[in-house]
């Protein structure tokens, strides 16, 4: 069993830059890869990055690489996704996820967060 708690998200301008976290409760934390997952108001959750367990492997949408970059802490128990350049158009709900690999459906992850709300204006 696995809890997460996101936090670091807020109200920025365009441009601006957040780091969101995600602390994770329990000895298992290294075994599972992680993800990140957005949702706008009226839009279905969709995919942002995921890292592979040991940190060596990640993997981004393509609305959001060279931009976000995603990031692990074992020991520590934690994830973080770095936000820089931020546009109107990733302001949503952003929840951390944790699962088997680091897939880009969020069907495939067992454990969520609450969501932590990015909103960014122009």
């Amino acid at each position: 069993q696995v809890q997460l708690v996101e936090s670091g998200g807020g109200s920025v301008q365009a441009g601006g830059s957040l780091r969101l976290s995600c602390a994770a409760s329990g000895r298992t934390f290294s075994s599972y890869a992680m993800a990140w997952f957005r949702q706008a108001p009226g839009k279905e959750r969709e995919f942002v990055a995921a890292i592979n367990w040991s940190g060596s492997s990640t993997y981004y949408a393509d609305s959001v690489k060279g931009r976000f970059t995603i990031s692990r802490d074992n020991a520590k128990n934690t994830m973080y996704l770095q936000m820089n350049s931020l546009k109107p158009e990733d302001t949503a709900a952003y929840y951390c996820a944790a699962g088997p690999q680091p897939y880009t459906r969020p069907s495939k992850y067992d454990y969520w967060g609450q969501g932590t709300q990015v909103t960014v204006s122009s």
